[in-house]
């Protein structure tokens, strides 16, 4: 993350806070930025005091509210006490006394905020009526005997709800105080600055989450710490969600049943205001595994109509006026497809039984009961067949279970009474790999995803499965809190969002260091998600790929532990969960990879370190379980037994293995007489065993490479050695000394005294009775570049972050906008409108220009990676043009290969890899040219080969560019 602009996007937020607090002119507003804090430390005339000195406003709520509303008082009232030290007082409709009192309800069914309302004292036109909204204004002499009132109005329940939670969450109260351990931000002084504070309705009328693949980490928890999936645990969850401003969930259902297992689980979810449903798999409010419990005969409606429909029947009985989203429809028995010749015309009969069923048990139409048809895996494809269920119906398209949305309406379509709405994942079990142990979640992709969803309308259901809920928090939150405000939130204040959820967690101090810590280790997991991890996945030979992915994450590490060490006693557990553990497991487990891909390739070579790789590849197996031990029994006194007990190490397949399994490794016994032996950087051979001459990568003026050489002993007696160049601006690292196991050597190159040419300079180690030379190729030709962001080629390529383009040439609709961070290397680049319409290429379309210089002519390759985006669109495929200088674009289609090898491939890689072939006529100067066709396709880095790159998982890095 880049840190100098963390820092600055912190100076504007400081600006902007700077002005409320100083009572400048933008509290003035009637509805200000939803994220303008309302609440200060420090006391002016105009300021109501919430607390002070030990001592709170009182807080008066209606005992003809609702029952949820009046449970978050009460919650407000430990808020506010854990904040300030101070008890609350929590009093009723009788008259108030003090001088400043908080006054809490919702319109209609509020005494006081009705008698407010009547008397025009409190003005609620902008919420009345509205869905979840709320208003939070400072009333002055609201009534008889009161100076100032602090008045919090809902137009609904969860208006009145969010509005409760919203003050807690400015007062310093993170929505993981309770299941990340986050400390309450302390101040004995409180104060509401003068102002109306409106959000307005929620673009996304359902947000939520789905708990899901719950064993063996949420489930075994849930179990040892409650006893199962009761309401005693579901509370903590509805909890959760609302202090996010959500208001729906899925409940766990691997082995759970939330409505029979515990009466009581959907009696609180209303009371407390959560709209609840069931999956995709699981229609008319029954969970699968009630069915599996006491249901009589196949799971097929052909064969067992009656039967089904009892049981679908008792789901809607049981449901009652519960507030719910029924699932519609019919999956085969768990969470599978139906049978192959399953027709369409059967399953419109099964939704509408179904609504019928609905109806009888209601005695309302069904167009009153909201309902959604999940167009999961293969019940897409029914609809891509023709499959069509009633306007109401709430169409609910999914993700493709890794975060790349399958379908979204077409701009234009007729609107549908139920809208659209989106399922997406942040954790998966299923081909070609489950992924559940970290989050591996870039908010980046997340953003970059739901905002098609929401441009194109899929705006009526947002859910999420979260799997465990833990270590999901960051993600979590940003989900609902974009799906609460879509417009707050776009591609260029992703990092001041990171920074803001930083702080809120942990205080100003060190939240830019943290929000770059989030930022990179998430960048870093999404690349290849651990479970997809193994040996080979980075290349220890070419680019110094392996260590470079290494060294990145220890260096997250040892910031993290640098902060952790400065961090107070009491956030060290939530500093923990949140930062420190998701950053060393995953820098353990990354090196742990690297580490027995490197003692497989000593092996082959003999190398007297061989066996030290493997202790220390054993050594990192062992840390990787300490920490889990410590996350489970000993982090917040054992509080998260089992959240940690998720295997990751070890996978042969999708399923995940039984118990961790640690990689293979190698031992070998050495001779006893030393022998020399050398590798060098770029390389897979070594020698003397190869023959031919040991040539380094070609260092070059403009990129200014270093190359290393390493020399390694063959046996168990130390040698010496001496390292020695024959041109005098060679450096050499070390000019000789002692190896037991082995030595790098780093070489570089003083240019300044490099005569003009290209140059091979031996480079000679002796040692146990041994001599090789390795060949270093000085290329100071250096080309005159002039033109600004001209990339150059050396060693056969050219690489190209897709941010660095020298031009961005829009149209009138079109624009090109970057998103920072958004990738495996460094950010992405992609056009805006996202639902501007497709276009044909002309000489003026949209277009990326990148200015090249290529040391020949010839036929070049053009890799060109993408965000694996899918074909959302439902046409032939997303389609971009790439071209050089003036010749005719060729035209790509990121989905030409529809085959599911395609598939697991670019979810596996995180990224699409498309291959164009050019012919350049002459050496130079080229322009390079990535035109826009399709929206929805995000560019992250382009590779020209003039000769085939080396094998490696990111590609080679970016090479030199003229950048002004």
């Amino acid at each position: 993350m880049r840190i100098s602009k963390t820092l600055r996007l912190k100076g504007i937020y400081l600006v902007y806070m700077i002005l409320l607090l100083s009572g400048g002119s933008v509290v003035s507003v009637y509805t200000v930025n939803a994220q303008a804090s309302y609440i200060t430390t420090k006391k002016t005339a105009k300021n109501f005091v919430l607390a002070f000195s030990g001592k709170t406003a009182p807080v008066y709520v209606s005992d003809s509210d609702y029952p949820g509303v009046i449970r978050a008082v009460r919650n407000l009232q430990v808020d506010i006490k854990n904040v300030s030290g101070a008890n609350v007082t929590l009093l009723d409709d009788k008259a108030p006394s003090a001088k400043e009192i908080v006054i809490i309800g919702t319109i209609g069914k509020s005494i006081l905020i009705d008698k407010l309302i009547s008397t025009q004292k409190l003005n609620v036109a902008a919420i009345a009526g509205k869905w979840e909204t709320f208003l939070i204004q400072v009333v002055e002499k609201p009534m008889k005997g009161v100076d100032q009132a602090l008045v919090i109005a809902g137009s609904d329940k969860r208006g009145t709800i969010f509005g409760i939670y919203d003050l807690s969450k400015q007062i310093g109260v993170s929505p993981w105080h309770w299941w990340a351990d986050v400390p309450p931000r302390r101040s004995s002084s409180l104060y509401v600055l003068p102002g109306r504070y409106i959000q307005g309705e929620p673009p996304v009328k359902y947000r939520g989450i789905f708990l899901n693949d719950e064993e063996p980490a949420l489930g075994r928890w849930a179990v040892e710490k409650y006893g199962g999936f009761n309401h005693v645990f579901y509370e903590k969850v509805f909890e959760l969600i609302l202090r996010m401003k959500g208001n729906y969930l899925w409940p766990a259902m691997w082995w759970a049943s939330f409505n029979s297992d515990d009466p009581l689980n959907p009696i609180l979810a209303d009371e407390y205001g959560i709209v609840m449903g069931t999956t995709h798999h699981e229609p008319m409010m029954r969970a699968h595994a009630e069915w599996r419990k006491s249901g009589t005969g196949p799971w097929n409606y052909e064969k067992n109509e009656a039967v089904l429909q009892q049981f679908w029947k008792e789901g809607i009985q049981r449901m009652a006026s519960r507030e719910s989203i029924i699932s519609l429809g019919m999956r085969g028995d768990g969470d599978m497809a139906m049978s192959d010749d399953t027709n369409i015309a059967l399953l419109e009969k099964i939704v509408k039984d179904q609504r019928a069923i609905i109806q009888s048990v209601t005695g309302k139409e069904p167009t009153a009961t909201p309902q959604l048809w999940a167009l999961y895996k293969e019940v897409q494809d029914y609809y891509d067949k023709g499959m069509r269920v009633p306007d109401d119906v709430t169409l609910l398209l999914c993700d493709d279970n890794w975060g790349n949305i399958r379908k979204l309406p077409k701009p234009g379509d007729k609107p549908r009474a139920g809208g659209y709405g989106i399922y997406y994942h942040f954790d998966y079990v299923g081909g070609p790999r489950n992924y559940k142990w970290l989050n591996t979640n870039q908010i980046e992709r997340t953003w970059e995803q739901m905002n098609l969803a929401y441009q194109y309308g899929a705006n009526q259901i947002w859910i999420v499965n979260v799997g465990d809920i833990k270590p999901m928090e960051f993600p979590i939150e940003f989900f609902l809190d974009y799906a609460w405000n879509p417009k707050l939130w776009n591609q260029d204040n992703l990092d001041a969002y990171v920074y803001l959820w930083a702080e809120r967690q942990f205080g100003s101090e060190h939240a830019a260091a943290i929000a770059s810590i989030l930022t990179d280790y998430t960048r870093y997991n999404a690349r290849r998600k651990p479970e997809l991890l193994s040996p080979e996945t980075y290349s220890i030979i070419h680019y110094r790929e392996a260590e470079r992915v290494v060294e990145e994450y220890n260096k997250l590490l040892k910031e993290a532990e640098r902060i952790d060490e400065a961090m107070p006693a009491e956030y060290k557990d939530a500093f923990y969960q949140l930062v420190l553990h998701p950053v060393k497991a995953s820098a353990v487990l990354n090196e742990l990879y690297v580490t027995v891909a490197k003692n497989r390739w000593y092996a082959t070579q003999g190398r007297a370190g061989t066996n030290g790789l493997a202790e220390r590849a054993k050594i990192l197996y062992q840390q990787d379980s300490v920490l889990s031990h410590y996350y489970n029994k000993e982090m917040a006194s054992g509080k998260w037994n089992h959240m940690m007990d998720q295997t990751h190490i070890g996978y042969t397949g999708w399923q995940q293995p039984e118990k961790n399994v640690m990689p293979t490794v190698k031992t070998i016994t050495l001779p006893v007489a030393a022998s020399l032996g050398v590798a060098i950087d770029g390389s897979d051979s070594w020698w003397p065993q190869e023959r031919k001459q040991a040539v380094l990568p070609v260092f070059d003026a403009l990129h200014q490479q270093f190359y290393y050489i390493d020399i390694f002993n063959r046996g168990q007696t130390f040698f010496d050695f001496k390292i020695q160049a024959t041109a005098p601006y060679i450096t050499l690292s070390t000019k000789g000394g002692r190896v037991n196991n082995e030595q790098r050597v780093w070489i570089l190159v003083n240019w300044k005294n490099v005569p003009p040419g290209k140059h091979q300079v031996p480079i000679t180690i002796t040692g146990a009775k041994s001599s090789i030379t390795v060949m270093a190729i000085i290329d100071n030709i250096k080309p005159k570049i002039t033109q600004p962001k001209t990339f150059v080629e050396s060693n056969g390529y050219i690489s190209i972050e897709a941010e660095h383009y020298a031009r961005a040439i829009p149209s009138q609709r079109v624009q090109w906008k970057t998103i920072p961070n958004l990738g495996r290397t460094l950010s992405a680049v992609t056009t805006f409108p996202v639902t501007e319409k497709s276009e044909p290429i002309t000489s003026s379309s949209p277009r990326l220009e990148y200015g090249v210089y290529l040391a020949d002519s010839g036929s070049v390759n053009l890799k060109v990676y993408l965000s694996p985006t899918l074909n959302f669109h439902n046409t032939t495929g997303l389609r971009f043009g790439v071209s050089f200088d003036d010749e005719t674009p060729q035209i790509i289609n990121l989905h030409e290969d529809k085959s599911l090898k395609a598939w697991e491939q670019w979810v596996s890689d995180n990224v699409i890899v498309k291959v164009s072939r050019h012919s350049l006529q002459r050496q130079g100067y080229h322009t390079l040219k990535f035109w826009r066709i399709d929206p929805g396709v995000v560019l992250q880095k382009i590779v020209i080969e003039t000769k085939e790159t080396k094998p490696s998982y990111l590609g080679p890095p970016e090479s030199y560019y003229l950048k002004k």
